[in-house]
């Protein structure tokens, strides 16, 4: 049974990298959860409904299922079977990154998924929907060869130019999401360019590497999230209310470097121009207005679980 302050979560690729990790942290804050994806979830208090999130029907009858096969011996009406549009929509399912699947399905998968998602959950007059968007919008990447940023710190206003397709669908779907907060007065949607996820095994396996060799990170702008703490975000997210449409970075506030940030900046890319002062260890992809406007606190910093 749902904690009286839970909310009904649809959550979409929920069996992925990221979500397996969301979810948890989801339930421990409370909410009841139904998944979404094409493989299950395997966690014993997640039913996972397969959707194709493309064929927009589909999206349409999952919004309004019940959450678990055994909600079928509930009442018709009653706090267990609750009557009214779900709580909130979290969208992570999509292709993950480029060269999965040809550039044109990739394309049309994310960006289909995405309008269906958000088409379907703003009719059926859901309030809250989180998108996930991507680091990769910055332009770098994914970049053919090696590409500069514009500046740093990278913000929300940051002019995206990204030339790959998968940071282009991701691109897309922030525009969908603007779109219809428009066209749906009342209805919040957040869309999270979401950095580098790291789950806690790959710290020990992946960190030391990284931190050794910084130059390897320029395409993560030496920046990260640990996969609970966008668990955090996303919980965050569903909780703050009013805002309309957003965009936030999801990224840990620490960098991976081990160096101060500045210093670092302005050895490895002179060319580059910062235009604010920042935090010693600050990560480049700042996740400075999740901080202000959420109220994200750190939880798991990469120097907590590497010593170096």
């Amino acid at each position: 049974m749902t904690a009286p302050t839970g909310k009904r979560i649809v959550f979409t690729g929920g069996s992925g990298k990221a979500g397996r990790h969301v979810i948890p942290y989801l339930l421990s804050k409370g909410h009841s959860v139904l998944n979404l994806d094409l493989i299950p979830l395997p966690h014993p208090s997640v039913y996972t409904l397969k959707t194709d999130l493309t064929d927009a029907g589909q999206v349409f009858n999952a919004l309004t299922s019940n959450f678990h096969i055994n909600d079928y011996s509930n009442p018709r009406h009653s706090e267990t079977a609750p009557v009214g549009p779900i709580d909130a929509v979290i969208h992570f399912a999509a292709y993950a990154r480029n060269m999965l699947v040809p550039d044109n399905e990739c394309f049309k998968g994310n960006v289909l998924s995405t309008y269906n998602v958000i088409e379907a959950a703003c009719k059926l007059g859901v309030k809250k929907i989180v998108i996930a968007s991507s680091e990769t919008t910055y332009g770098v990447c994914f970049t053919q060869g090696d590409s500069d940023y514009h500046s740093f710190p990278l913000e929300e206003d940051y002019d995206c130019d990204p030339m790959d397709t998968y940071a282009t669908s991701k691109l897309c779907g922030e525009r969908c999401a603007r779109s219809f907060a428009r066209r749906f007065p009342g209805t919040d949607i957040y869309a999270l360019r979401i950095g580098n996820v790291i789950e806690p095994h790959e710290y020990e396996k992946d960190f030391p590497e990284y931190v050794s060799n910084p130059g390897t990170r320029k395409r993560n702008a030496w920046s990260y999230v640990d996969a609970r703490d966008l668990g955090q975000i996303c919980d965050l997210c569903v909780k703050k209310n009013g805002l309309g449409f957003q965009v936030f970075n999801a990224t840990n506030t620490t960098s991976s470097l081990k160096v101060p940030t500045m210093q670092y900046l302005k050895e490895a890319e002179p060319n580059t121009p910062i235009t604010r002062e920042m935090g010693e260890y600050e990560g480049p992809l700042s996740n400075r207005k999740a901080r202000e406007v959420l109220g994200f606190q750190e939880e798991h910093p990469w120097h907590k679980y590497v010593k170096v």
